[in-house]
């Protein structure tokens, strides 16, 4: 996707400042219903936990093992994606509630919370699409953008993708304790292995809980059990890595030099976000099973809000996407998720190929604006200047 050479310095610092309004609006508007939106959420995840379990102490009858397995399924998404996802990003912690804190909220993923925090919330979200920097670009395994160099070994990026969907959790703990940068020698060893250490910790932890204690409460029902913690940890990984995936690799999403980021403004470290994030359109339960990660622009604008309000603000980003000219790339899972895979498809191959600018999905990137439509409130372009994509600072 070119850049957005329309924009002039003056038009990126009005655009960030109507995002910062917006931000302020919601953040000054938090209160009672946002609290008890994510205390029902977190009593329905625990109920579905809890219930399923039980149900499936029974499940050497087949009925009680389906159901069970849906459930507690259910109840790990939740848990994985509107609940600890989103405490951990700190957007609960206005409330002042202990319990529902991002310095106390230890997840339900074989990766420890303090590592997936400096992981995610500083380093992807800081340096968002930006090649040399974001490591979720590929998760240091995938080439996704045609900006990456072709190695050898991503002929086979379609299999070991597809084995990442079913492993993802335990994929995530390790690419935590970033080892690779280790043998680089850009991480000293011993701190390395103290973060091994600690996600080998949690990951025998989460081990221990879902594949021998409950199978044995369970007496003659192990295997079933087992078998059935077994498929709800698939289904929440393969679940996770899907809405992920669409999130940030579809085609439309852009990606970003560390030239370009260079004196990143407010207003460019905002652009930056937009233009490297695609939506999921969909019902509600979509949303609060994504974990309103089906909102990924707004989450990448504005990932300490209260994810509920996400779906509240998207028509106002679009709307000021339509105004400045910006696309705002969204689509139907479906197509979101083929998308994706037609991109790891192709990708996978060497030589020279065409960069992703253009979309599949159903609803049309919205085209740069007219220059007569400037009279809506937009200067008249000045210099225009070479987009700014990333930024030093710390998500906010």
């Amino acid at each position: 996707m070119a850049a957005p050479t329309h924009l002039s310095v003056r038009d990126i610092e009005v655009l960030g400042q109507e995002f910062d309004r917006l931000r302020a609006e919601v953040l000054a508007s938090r209160g009672p219903d946002d609290a008890r939106y994510i205390r029902r959420v977190i009593a329905a995840q625990r109920g579905l936990e809890a219930g399923g379990r039980m149900v499936m102490f029974a499940s050497l009858l087949p009925p009680a093992w389906l159901t069970g397995t849906t459930m507690l399924a259910l109840a790990k998404i939740l848990e994985n994606m509107e609940i600890g996802h989103n405490v951990l990003h700190g957007q609960w912690d206005w409330m002042r509630d202990p319990d529902i804190h991002s310095t106390t909220w230890e997840w339900d993923s074989a990766s420890p919370a303090s590592h997936w925090k400096y992981a995610h919330n500083y380093v992807h979200h800081t340096y968002t699409n930006v090649l040399g920097r974001d490591r979720d670009l590929g998760y240091s395994l995938l080439r996704v953008t045609p900006e990456q160099p072709w190695r050898p070994v991503y002929l086979a990026q379609p299999l070991y993708n597809l084995a990442l969907a079913v492993v993802f959790e335990w994929g995530i703990a390790l690419y935590d304790t970033e080892i690779e940068k280790s043998w680089r020698r850009e991480k000293d060893l011993d701190e390395t292995l103290n973060h091994l250490g600690s996600a080998l910790r949690k990951a025998a932890r989460q081990g221990l809980k879902d594949y021998v204690v409950f199978p044995l409460l369970a007496g003659p029902a192990f295997l079933p059990v087992f078998l059935g913690n077994l498929t709800a940890n698939i289904s929440r990984n393969v679940w996770a890595h899907t809405i992920i995936f669409c999130g940030h690799f579809p085609d439309g999403t852009r990606t970003f030099t560390e030239e370009e980021i260079e004196g990143e403004s407010r207003g460019e470290w905002y652009l930056r976000q937009l233009l490297g994030s695609a939506n999921i359109s969909g019902p509600a339960a979509l949303h609060l099973l994504s974990g309103n990660l089906s909102h990924q622009i707004e989450h990448h604008l504005f990932p300490d809000l209260p994810s509920n309000r996400y779906a509240q603000i998207a028509p106002q980003v679009r709307a000021l996407c339509e105004r400045f000219g910006l696309p705002y790339t969204t689509g139907s899972l479906p197509r979101q998720t083929a998308n994706v895979w037609r991109r790891i498809l192709r990708l996978a191959l060497p030589g020279p190929t065409q960069p992703a600018t253009g979309r599949t999905s159903p609803e049309p990137v919205i085209p740069a604006a007219p220059r007569e439509s400037r009279a809506r409130g937009l200067v008249e372009p000045q210099t225009p200047v070479p987009l700014a994509a990333g930024s030093r600072r710390a998500a906010r």
